[in-house]
């Protein structure tokens, strides 16, 4: 088993940590965040005192950062200094490619090896340990992230190159954004149409209306007893981070001059759902702002 530094133990990174620890790798983490340093000691991560710290002596560092200006600082400023070249770095953060690129080339010109691995799978996944990893990085990177990223995982697919992984994240996250800001649509008109919610799920379900979003994350409560809606749309994937993913994309698209009109509606509808305040709710309460429900 490994010695791995985990940095970043927010919703996603804390399940990942933890279940690093299950599968019998000695995890030393690191978080600005005392609550969730307390949290990952008990679930059986060793603190670490910062961030060289816990890097120091590692054979992997797992870094899981709210942003590109956060992986670019941490890497340069703490991880870059006490990496050692036996070491893989694995980026799990969800990012612009062209940071995700930057770094990696940084990491590459100081003799180390490193991939971003963004993942799919929301906090129900980081904590059961069937997340999807993206990986984008060498052929030799991934083969060296990955029994690190198999013990938070279930599916670990190499996507290219360096900065791939983010690329297949915020075409994928896209979709999700897009398809549910449809299904929600769906599901408003067929209410007001005067048809009955479980039966329009029924068969929508089961036919050419059905995805992620419907059978999953289905946005009305009942139908899916696991989808947040039940939980008044606590937990599973945040309005805001769809919002940040969205983002991405369309930033993305606009520099290499793709037309993503979807994907540019699915942003301005989430912007305004997360500037009224429902950025802590899970993203397919965006329902609520399509069918005028939602109170801050």
């Amino acid at each position: 088993m490994a010695n791995i530094a985990f940095i970043g133990l927010g919703h996603m990174g804390s399940g990942m940590a933890a279940n690093l620890v299950k599968v019998g790798h000695k995890v030393r983490a690191f978080d600005v965040s005392e609550a969730a340093m307390a949290r990952a000691e008990a679930d059986g991560c060793i603190r670490a005192a910062n961030i060289g710290a816990a890097v120091d002596g590692a054979d992997a560092v797992v870094t899981m950062l709210p942003a590109g200006q956060h992986v670019a600082q941490v890497y340069a400023n703490e991880v870059f200094g006490a990496a050692r070249r036996e070491m893989v770095l694995i980026d799990c953060s969800t990012i612009d490619v062209a940071t995700a690129k930057q770094v990696g080339s940084d990491a590459a010109n100081l003799g180390l090896t490193m991939v971003d691995a963004p993942v799919s799978g929301g906090t129900g996944g980081a904590q059961a340990a069937t997340l999807t990893f993206m990986v984008g990085g060498s052929e030799a990177g991934f083969v060296l992230a990955r029994p690190i990223l198999e013990g938070m995982g279930k599916a670990i697919i190499h996507a290219g190159g360096p900065g791939m992984g983010q690329a297949a994240k915020i075409c994928n996250n896209m979709i999700l954004g897009a398809t549910m800001v449809a299904t929600a649509e769906a599901f408003v008109l067929a209410q007001k149409l005067g048809l009955d919610t479980q039966t329009f799920f029924d068969i929508s379900s089961k036919s050419s209306g059905q995805s992620f979003s419907m059978t999953s994350f289905c946005p009305v409560p009942g139908p899916v007893p696991a989808s947040p809606a039940n939980r008044d749309y606590a937990g599973g994937f945040g309005a805001a981070l769809m919002l940040k993913d969205l983002k991405l994309a369309v930033g993305a698209a606009a520099g290499v001059g793709a037309s993503v009109p979807m994907g540019s509606q699915a942003e301005a509808l989430f912007q305004i759902f997360n500037g009224l305040g429902g950025g802590n709710k899970d993203f397919s309460a965006i329902i609520k702002l399509l069918d005028g429900s939602w109170q801050d």
